[in-house]
């Protein structure tokens, strides 16, 4: 485990009001922006005298004594000028080639089995300038590539893991992995772009919280990355502010919350607006759907009751109060045809109504997380509170051991599409903020390290998800709803040289001993996974070589996101033409329905065209007649004529298989109020009905 897993953290002090990215001692060199520069893990720069120094205090939220952060002072190369060399954080290209002599400028992948959304092929793969270049057999390259021969090796593209929390200020406290430990974690789990979430202070301005963030992440980030913004508070204001996020930030996404009333929640008016409003921007609407009125209602009657650990957070917090947000969801987004996306799908009831909902035609895509996938929420019942409290998330594990491989199948039959991992951890000591009250365990679980090696255990492994599935959740579909690709999420010549070379005979124990985040525990302890990432490339950069890390601090680029994102929005408008109201034509020479029927009322209209529907019995008439034998069928009947229908007044049975007439009901009616079956066809006549025969009606046999 790098060392920087201990002591190169940046840390939010609870308490206070805003959140500083970790100071930076630059001087005039650029290994202040390198933390690993002077570790076997970092990059190769050029040869460099350096000394490490004492530090400068940061507040340790595990204790009282600062951390100390080492202040690099190094004499630079005769060759190179600081001022030109200087590394500008959120971009590639010269200004990094200049002083990194070991950068792969051409790169080239031999024998690997490519593996996208859609196909598997052998063939190899060309990378230049940070872009894939050729793709295909019998290449034809220029000098000077580095070979990497993927023989017996899988290669997709990078993973894109579409939900992380990082430095994020939340229940008092922040979250402990930024954007630098937490990217790096990404990266070494073969995860090459991260969509972390804006989430204002409920008053806070949108475009003041996207800055902060922003600020934070170009310094930091190690892969590429993107945001969501959350939509805390609803006005005018906040309103302007999504448009200028769209048009101006490269921002297409934004996440409502249905949970933590009084903090975050919207009512279902702001909501509706909300969706309304996403959609004439071309965004796509996110939510975190739990009840949040009946999840505060059940902790206050679970900590009366003298419940105060973390199986609280459970109880206070079932399936069916997860169900019931996404069907409300869904519904309002169905009102306005905005496309909706469900992050952290926890529960089988949640993912089931996201299935029938795409299956009537709503624009619904469902994400189940690392967690929801590979654990289960019996952990909040373990008798070690760290241990239960650790699981602490929201919405929480679900203790049916079930979900997890019922969300699984459901990943490979398309009912949810993409997978992320909400990965938000805080140190068992940030934890225990929530010791005598499980309403304050800060929510939040780790993730984005294990979510690929999770996947194509649970996953590939077990065949629920073939190898081309397993691209698709990790990567293809998120691209393509957040209108990335094909920039990333495919292996394409254009496409951005993010690239996972994958290893499916190695196995790895998940342990919070190695893993990268700087959390002290890991939700999957001692889980052993079969296949792991070899080779990580970033930007045409290794960033991972043979498990070697030699990730740049800063090197990450923001990915804008434009709004509209065909994948999504052409379905949309197929779905409003085709849902357009249409009023009725009465020129009134006909009764019953209009011709056209919306398609969202048509499965509500009775079959038999409006008309009152009759139970289906037989009620027992004052006067009952025998009916008249039937003679044989003639020899050449034709047998696929057909068979009469008969008006539900006439209270007779269909005829048989053969085509007779059931023995048991009557061929003819002795009132005129109920002409029999036959009287309606003329041509087939075998009786007459009689209203009064000479000498009265009869009781008895009558033929």
């Amino acid at each position: 485990m790098s060392s920087d897993n201990n002591n190169d953290s940046q840390m939010c002090i609870p308490g206070m009001g805003e959140n500083k990215p970790r100071p930076r001692v630059l001087g005039t060199s650029f290994f202040g922006y390198v933390p690993d520069a002077f570790s076997n893990d970092g990059p190769d720069f050029p040869s460099a005298k350096a000394t490490v120094s004492s530090a400068s205090p940061l507040v340790n939220l595990s204790g009282p004594s600062p951390l100390p952060v080492p202040i690099a002072t190094e004499t630079l190369p005769d060759d190179i000028n600081p001022d030109s060399t200087k590394f500008e954080a959120n971009s590639r290209g010269t200004t990094e080639e200049a002083f990194n002599e070991s950068a792969q400028n051409r790169l080239i992948i031999k024998n690997g089995k490519v593996v996208n959304s859609d196909s598997v092929e052998d063939v190899d793969i060309y990378v230049e300038d940070g872009i894939i270049r050729q793709v295909g057999n019998n290449l034809i390259i220029p000098g000077g590539a580095r070979v990497i021969d993927a023989r017996g090796r899988y290669v997709f593209p990078g993973g894109v893991d579409t939900h992380t929390h990082f430095q994020l200020p939340f229940m008092g406290t922040c979250s402990i992995d930024d954007f630098y430990s937490g990217t790096k974690a990404a990266i070494a789990g073969g995860t090459t772009t991260i969509m972390d979430f804006v989430i204002p202070q409920k008053g806070q301005s949108l475009i003041e919280a996207y800055n902060e963030w922003r600020n934070w992440a170009d310094e930091n980030a190690c892969c590429d990355y993107n945001f969501h913004v959350a939509v805390t508070w609803w006005s005018e204001q906040v309103k302007e502010e999504m448009a200028e996020l769209v048009r101006n930030h490269g921002v297409n996404s934004f996440k409502i919350f249905m949970a933590y009333k009084d903090v975050f929640q919207l009512n279902d008016k702001e909501i509706y607006e909300v969706f309304e409003w996403c959609k004439e921007l071309g965004a796509i609407a996110q939510v975190h759907a739990e009840n949040g009125d009946i999840i505060k209602e059940n902790c206050q009657k679970l900590l009366a009751a003298g419940i105060t650990g973390p199986e609280g957070h459970a109880l206070s917090r079932p399936e069916d109060v997860e169900a019931e947000a996404v069907n409300r969801a869904c519904v309002l987004a169905n009102q306005v045809d905005c496309p909706l996306y469900v992050v952290h799908v926890m529960s089988i009831s949640a993912a089931k109504i996201i299935a029938e909902k795409r299956a009537q035609g709503n624009s619904v895509f469902g994400e189940p997380i690392a967690a929801s996938l590979a654990t289960n929420g019996t952990h909040y019942w373990d008798r070690c509170w760290r241990h239960a409290a650790a699981h602490v998330m929201g919405p929480p594990l679900r203790p049916n051991k079930e979900t997890p491989d019922v969300l699984m199948d459901m990943l490979g039959r398309n009912d949810l599409q993409t997978t992320g991992t909400d990965h938000c951890t805080f140190s068992s000591a940030q934890k225990a903020l929530g010791k005598d009250d499980f309403t304050k365990i800060p929510n939040g679980v780790n993730g984005v390290e294990e979510r690929l090696m999770l996947l194509w255990d649970r996953g590939v492994v077990t065949e629920k998800l073939t190898p081309s599935r397993f691209v698709a959740v990790t990567s293809t579909n998120a691209a393509k709803i957040f209108n990335l690709y094909p920039k990333k999420g495919v292996i394409s010549v254009g496409s951005d040289a993010d690239i996972v070379i994958w290893n499916p005979n190695k196995s790895k124990v998940i342990s919070a001993q190695t893993h990268h985040s700087k959390c002290d525990f890991n939700i999957f302890e001692g889980m052993e996974c079969h296949g792991a990432p070899e080779y990580v490339i970033l930007g045409g950069r290794v960033v991972v070589d043979e498990e070697e890390m030699k990730v740049v601090q800063g090197y990450g680029q923001f990915v804008p996101t434009d709004p509209f994102p065909a994948y999504v929005y052409d379905t949309i408008k197929v779905r409003e033409e085709d849902r357009k109201p249409k009023g009725v034509n009465r020129d009134g020479t006909s009764s019953g329905l209009g011709d056209v029927l919306p398609p969202q009322l048509k499965a509500t209209v009775p079959a038999n065209n409006g008309e009152a529907s009759v139970p289906a019995i037989t009620p027992e008439p004052k006067e009952q007649v025998s009916p008249t034998p039937q003679s044989p069928v003639p020899n050449g009947a034709d047998y696929s004529t057909p068979t009469r229908s008969y008006h539900a007044s006439h209270f007779t049975r269909a005829p048989t298989v053969s085509g007779g007439r059931n023995m048991q009901d009557t061929t003819f009616s002795l009132s005129s109020d109920y002409p029999s079956a036959d009287d309606c066809d003329e041509d087939n006549k075998t009786s007459i009905a009689v209203k009064a025969p000479p000498g009265g009606r009869s009781s008895g046999p009558f033929w």
